[in-house]
């Protein structure tokens, strides 16, 4: 009897275990951001900015929609300025958005003119995030979800698509 139970007890000890490489980290901070249906395409989304115990921000896309294929990557920056912004320039490449899943992980680097962004200085970054549908080619010149970030982010300003600005290709 000893023994059944003592294998009933290592059997829900295995069952109970968790994978915790695969768990969402808990963020000391966060904040979320709107991102916006920007062409014909149907998609929008939202970008959660999460403060990681260590200082450093994880920018997380999700994007709502058809998912797709896996071999399908949809490329996300973040760039200076607002969306309507003529020629703003590309701050970050982020993890492009995975087609199968909808989702884009990024631990935020080093901006490209040598900022390194605390969350309180992301909160006041004037900055937009912008999806393309392709990394290169006509494609590139379509986004699919575009949105203000940081101090420019206004909930109640209207989003519209027609003043978006194509996207520098240098970084």
């Amino acid at each position: 009897m000893k023994k059944l139970l003592l294998a009933c007890l290592i059997s829900f000890g295995f069952m109970s275990c968790k994978d915790v490489i695969n768990e969402p980290l808990d963020y000391l901070n966060k904040v979320s951001y709107v991102l916006n249906k920007a062409s014909d395409y149907e998609y929008s989304g939202v970008l959660q900015v999460g403060e990681l115990p260590n200082g450093e921000l994880e920018l997380e896309i999700r994007l709502y929609g058809a998912a797709g294929s896996q071999n399908i990557n949809f490329p996300a920056h973040l760039h200076f300025g607002s969306y309507d912004t003529p020629d703003a320039e590309m701050a970050a490449m982020l993890t492009s958005v995975n087609g199968n899943t909808l989702t884009s992980r990024t631990i935020l680097p080093q901006l490209a003119d040598g900022t390194k962004l605390t969350f309180e200085d992301f909160k006041s970054f004037d900055g937009h995030i912008k999806v393309h549908l392709a990394s290169e080619g006509p494609d590139y010149k379509v986004i699919l979800v575009a949105g203000n970030v940081g101090s420019n982010a206004d909930l109640l300003q209207s989003f519209n698509p027609e003043k978006i600005t194509i996207c520098s290709d240098t970084y």
